[in-house]
């Protein structure tokens, strides 16, 4: 049997490479080979870090009289969501469709050699699996046609949905922003947990984008739910409270316990969401937490290349057992904290963190919290550095080490705004050595690729979501940094963009003209764990229209926007990206530049001063004003030899300032 998956750049992919199924990577000879043996074509569809993806290939993948099964009446195709998530959500929309809006990992379909869907499920225990596959055998041979029928029909219907989108009106450029995001705010306020934060029951992901939009929109009520939701999260188990980092989500609805794997994109979302909340409010809770979030990133996440990797499994050292793999890495009991820590500060840990004899997780362990911060912040930090320390010589979970170019890009402005507004040089220089990754390995001739993994570029073409995130990223971190040329290769990304994914209304697809054709092909305006490539997409083009002072692009940002009315109006929770770019269309957005030399400590300032001050959406621009490659900086110089801070909307600008003082003035009236 061939081991096609030994030189996959997926991790995912090579968990599987030496099960005893005789797996397919995604690609035309696995569809042809099923046409050739005249059987159907199995799908399944995960990721590294997914907990149950890795029960099912113990239980079945891993079993050889399960995968005698498998190989006898399918042809099986292995995929990696995070490397194809455009296989993922055309597939996933077939899933959901089927089994009443439900679907997760893994995701099994089973379809014809033409990809057509005919049978959709996610996790079945291996009795239940042997019994369907061959329940697909003896249907597929005995009623082949009118399966084939159907499945032609579940396709056309799914393609014929997809095409709705782009059938929206586009808004206009004086859409009232201000009235769609208001009730947008009221909307939310429904759904909102008073009392534990995050909007609806458990189980519970973080709102990250949501988060963002309600610091942007500002109203009482708005921030309200921010402290709220951003406390309950920063003190619950989700949060990594002696190491930093946020899991997945909540299985709970008070963020208890955490679905423990951790991913990148939550976390440098989050990072910046608590950023900006202590830019708002200077909550040492909201700074604390920025700053250990970006820490974790940089402590369990960077490559040797400089990226960000994916993600961190749930389960520690192989094991898939609920009760002794997922979280093993993460809790403790009281004779734990003892063994760690001597009597007293074992005691004095098991109050602080909640850890209790009965536990809060599974036989008897806790996971910890911190619901309040004790008076003795020296004795904590102590404790924490010691229980870091010890868990660290337990088995670490297992860590996907590839780099996601849409995910990097987030990272990239986190850790850019981060570094400035924190002081802390190593987040930038980190957020640099993320892009000069990208720009080397990923990106070339203004094309994209969305993987890569040891310094070796993965063969997917990158997505909307990619060419977005990337994009908004490199604006970031040339605000921050002065570097010119990030501005360019944001440029070129975004170039890309309008060329090459839209849908002739002026909206966007996921998927580039010249990349695969599946049944459909997918754009899906709304926000799910991390920005819709849509909305992505008019947020990184409304800051590049700021900077360059481009009607054009602020025009497709407009239109990219098309989705926004319709589910912004029905499901807010769905459209923070969007509707952070709304509230950013709303005040302008104003055009900052700040010129003087970038290592000139009165020129941090007033960069720095910007940051914090600035109403939402505002870009940066920040060189010496002389030939400068940011048209915002054009005929813009130093102010009787002084650093200096220019404030314009639409490149119409107010008397320069050089004292951060008058510059927040300015920025606040």
């Amino acid at each position: 049997m061939a081991n096609r998956l030994k030189t996959a750049t997926s991790p995912y992919l090579l968990q599987h490479a030496d099960n005893p199924v005789d797996w397919w990577p995604w690609c035309s000879e696995a569809f042809d080979e099923a046409r050739r043996r005249n059987v159907p074509v199995m799908l399944s569809v995960g990721y590294a870090a997914c907990h149950w993806c890795h029960v099912m290939a113990h239980e079945s993948f891993e079993d050889p009289a399960t995968a005698a099964v498998v190989n006898e009446n399918v042809v099986a195709i292995k995929v990696d969501r995070e490397e194809r998530p455009d296989i993922d959500a055309v597939y996933m929309t077939a899933t959901q469709a089927m089994n009443n809006g439900q679907g997760g990992w893994p995701m099994t379909v089973f379809m014809t050699a033409e990809g057509d869907p005919f049978h959709c499920g996610t996790y079945y225990p291996r009795p239940q699996f042997t019994a369907l596959l061959e329940a697909v055998g003896r249907t597929w041979t005995s009623d082949r046609d009118r399966v084939v029928e159907q499945s032609g029909q579940i396709s056309a219907a799914l393609a014929e949905n997809a095409t709705a989108v782009a059938g929206l009106r586009a808004p206009s450029g004086d859409e009232p922003w201000k009235q769609l995001t208001a009730a947008a705010v009221t909307a939310l306020e429904d759904s909102f947990d008073s009392s534990a934060g995050g909007f609806g029951g458990a189980p519970k992901f973080p709102p990250s984008m949501v988060l963002e939009f309600l610091l942007r929109e500002g109203s009482p009520e708005a921030v309200a739910m921010v402290e709220t939701t951003g406390e309950a999260m920063a003190r619950g188990g989700m949060y990594d409270q002696a190491g930093g980092g946020f899991a997945r989500y909540s299985v709970d609805g008070t963020w208890t316990i955490p679905h423990f794997e951790k991913m990148l994109y939550d976390n440098a979302l989050l990072a910046r969401a608590y950023l900006h909340w202590w830019r708002v409010s200077r909550s040492p809770l909201a700074r604390r937490v920025a700053e250990e979030t970006c820490e974790f990133m940089l402590r369990e996440l960077r490559t040797d290349q400089g990226g960000f990797a994916a993600s961190l499994d749930a389960d520690s050292d192989g094991h898939t057992d609920i009760t002794g793999g997922e979280g093993a890495y993460y809790v403790w009991t009281p004779s734990g904290l003892r063994e760690v820590l001597g009597d007293a500060d074992g005691a004095w840990a098991a109050d602080v963190f909640g850890v209790t004899q009965a536990g809060t997780f599974s036989r008897g362990s806790s996971v910890l919290q911190r619901r309040a911060d004790p008076a003795d912040t020296e004795r904590l930090d102590r404790i924490r550095a010691a229980l870091l320390a010890a868990r660290d010589g337990r088995p670490r979970p297992g860590r996907d080490d590839k780099v996601v170019a849409a995910w990097n890009g987030m990272a990239i402005a986190a850790l850019a705004e981060a570094g400035l507004l924190l002081d802390r040089p190593d987040f930038t220089e980190a957020a640099e050595s993320a892009a000069a990754l990208l720009a080397s390995l990923h990106a070339a001739d203004g094309r994209l690729l969305r993987t890569s993994r040891d310094g070796a570029a993965g063969e997917s073409a990158g997505l909307l979501e990619d060419y977005a995130c990337v994009a908004s990223g490199l604006l970031v971190l040339a605000g921050v940094t002065g570097e010119a040329r990030w501005f360019s290769v944001a440029g070129n990304l975004l170039e890309t963009v309008l060329t090459e994914f839209g849908d002739g209304s002026g909206g966007l697809y996921d998927t580039p003209a010249d990349g695969e054709r599946l049944i459909y092909r997918p754009a899906d305006p709304a926000d799910n764990a991390s920005p819709s490539g849509a909305f992505a997409a008019a947020d990184a083009l409304l800051s590049y229209a700021a900077l360059a002072g481009s009607s054009r692009h602020r025009d497709a940002a407009v239109t990219a926007l098309k989705a926004l009315p319709r589910i912004g109006s029905r499901a807010p929770r769905a459209a923070g990206t969007g509707l952070s770019v709304a509230e950013a269309l709303a005040s302008g957005p104003a055009e900052v530049a700040i010129v003087g030399p970038p290592d000139d400590p009165r020129t941090r300032d007033l960069l720095r001063t910007a940051l914090h001050a600035a109403s939402p959406g505002a870009v940066f621009a920040l060189g010496s004003g002389s030939d400068p490659e940011i048209p915002l900086l054009e005929g813009r110089g130093l102010v009787q030899g002084a650093p200096a801070a220019y404030v314009c909307r639409g490149f119409t600008c107010q008397a320069p300032v050089t004292e951060s003082a008058a510059l927040r003035d300015t920025l606040l009236t």
